[in-house]
């Protein structure tokens, strides 16, 4: 109790003071983990637990939002084998020309460095609302193929492979229905949180890793299986808050792999060195598959980690004396320091592209990609930004009432649902700085944003105001103090979620009020 304590009081107050610098905590709480090492503390069964819950809910929270056939995309499928096998390669070299390891252990560590962090890239993209943004569904693609990578790396180092009965486990597909009828009968209470860990560490974590196979694979798929269900993201949003708790132990758990010395500090700095190359190999791979400028910038930015799965590996080649003890703590150093770099920079990764991108565009393939080709919108009096709940019920409101309303999502599954339903929507994302400028809103007299996130609507109206538009920018705000930052971006009326539910909520008790009265006289 003792020792959890000691580490949850470094994890807290180093994550603050990291936070007031303008960093993510996480990057506190590896710190804290190297200075717990440096006292004498070192990691234990409880904390290893905790950390694999965290990656493996996390894990399965990704997979709620991904759809399995984006893994086939030629971006995805072609880009993460040639990225790896370059990269492997790449690195590989270096690490035979610099540091004085055989041919074995050499490729141990090449392999190590050339995975991308799929914890970091999936929690930024997921901060940012990105994940179902066509840049984050290629990172996370590419991050799938990279992990599945891995899995099969563990599975030569560890000298045995998948049970001969590991194919039962398609049984999960075949019981679908069931998955989805459980999530139903689950509620909107603490049944829907134990239902979500139920089905990351039992049923997907623990049954994969029984067949031998990786019980992170095993997360992420119980989470696609739900993908399509309607209430995938409540389930989302329900674990996340108990998922970043759970993370908090794998970031100290890497930390307490060993402290570092000055030698160890230099080396693994000289290997961060390397990052911006596996960031750049991504831009230029990504546009030979057409993909634009900016969604290959957004993916390689997001790429240019290193992984925990690279410690993983490296931990397994240390237990099978592969490769020597020092390169694991040097390898968790380097992880650690491409953490600190990649958070911040991904934070301000739109600005990076704007200031980059006349001369990122003229690397543009002429032919585009059928995903990130640009958008027109129909003739319309309208356009609603974001097809969530609100954006739904303010479409089909103005719509009945004779007015021509075109709208935009984010998320092609949805866009495509409301266009089955009749709606006039079009997969866009808002994010998107070339959207805004290669959109047509001749005629469109009033924009409606709806999109849950402050900053992507900041990003918006500026956007579109930097674009030239004219017209009226109606947005909502979650709190009071967004109102005055939204209309200084721009924006011409801001409607406080909560101010206007009670006032709909006093209007609708009078009118009863006044119906009853009337049937009384």
């Amino acid at each position: 109790m003792l020792t959890a304590t000691i580490w949850l009081t470094f994890a807290f107050f180093i994550g603050l003071l990291v936070r007031q610098a303008g960093l993510p905590p996480l990057v506190g709480y590896l710190i804290a983990g190297f200075i717990l090492s440096y006292q004498g503390h070192t990691g234990n069964e409880v904390l290893y637990q905790v950390a694999h819950a965290g990656v493996l809910v996390l894990l399965f929270s990704v997979g709620l939002k991904l759809k399995i056939k984006s893994l086939f995309n030629m971006e995805v499928l072609g880009g993460s084998i040639l990225h790896m096998l370059l990269i492997t390669l790449l690195l590989a070299l270096v690490t035979f020309q610099v540091f004085d390891l055989n041919l074995q252990s050499g490729a141990i560590l090449a392999i190590a460095l050339a995975f991308s962090s799929t914890v970091v890239a999936a929690k930024i993209l997921e901060e940012r609302r990105e994940l179902r943004a066509f840049h984050g569904r290629v990172a996370i693609g590419i991050l799938i193929m990279q992990d599945l990578a891995a899995v099969a790396v563990l599975s030569m180092l560890g000298g045995h492979s998948p049970s001969p009965w590991a194919f039962i486990l398609i049984a999960f597909f075949i019981l679908r229905p069931l998955i989805h009828k459980l999530l139903d009968l689950s509620g909107h209470d603490e049944l829907l949180i134990l239902y979500g860990l139920l089905l990351a560490l039992a049923v997907g974590g623990k049954s994969f890793e029984y067949f031998g196979l990786s019980s992170e694979l095993g997360a992420l798929l119980l989470g696609v299986i739900l993908a399509d269900h309607k209430r995938a993201t409540e389930l989302s949003n329900a674990i996340w808050g108990l998922k970043e708790v759970l993370l908090v132990g794998f970031f100290l758990q890497i930390g307490l792999t060993g402290h570092p010395d000055l030698e160890t500090l230099a080396i693994a700095a000289g290997l961060t060195l390397l990052l911006p190359i596996k960031g750049i190999l991504f831009f230029f791979i990504l546009l030979m598959f057409r993909l634009r400028a900016r969604t290959a910038f957004l993916t390689g930015l997001s790429l240019a980690t290193f992984s925990e799965f690279g410690l993983i590996i490296a931990n397994m080649a240390v237990e099978n004396d592969l490769l020597p003890n020092e390169w694991l703590v040097t390898l968790a150093v380097t992880v650690a320091f491409s953490f600190a770099i990649s958070a911040p920079l991904n934070r301000y990764s739109h600005y990076f592209f704007k200031w980059l991108e006349p001369w990122l565009l003229k690397f543009e393939s002429k032919k585009r990609h059928p995903d990130d080709m640009p958008i027109s919108i129909d003739n319309a009096d309208m356009v609603i930004i974001g097809m969530g709940r609100v954006g739904t019920r303010a479409y089909d409101y103005l719509h009945e009432r004779g007015y021509k309303i075109s709208a935009m999502d984010s998320d092609p599954v949805k866009a495509e649902k409301h266009k089955q339903e009749g709606r006039n929507v079009i997969y866009a994302d808002a994010d998107d700085p070339g959207l805004w400028e290669k959109l047509k809103l001749d005629g469109i007299d009033t924009v409606l944003m709806s999109i849950p996130d402050l900053y992507s609507k900041r990003f918006a109206i500026r956007q579109l105001r930097s674009s030239g538009y004219k017209g009226m920018i109606s947005t909502t705000a979650v709190f009071e103090e967004e109102v005055e930052v939204l209309k200084g971006c721009g924006a011409d009326h801001v409607y406080n979620y909560f101010n206007e539910v009670g006032v709909s909520f006093a209007e609708h008790l009078l009118s009863d009020i006044h119906g009853m009265k009337k049937s009384e006289t």
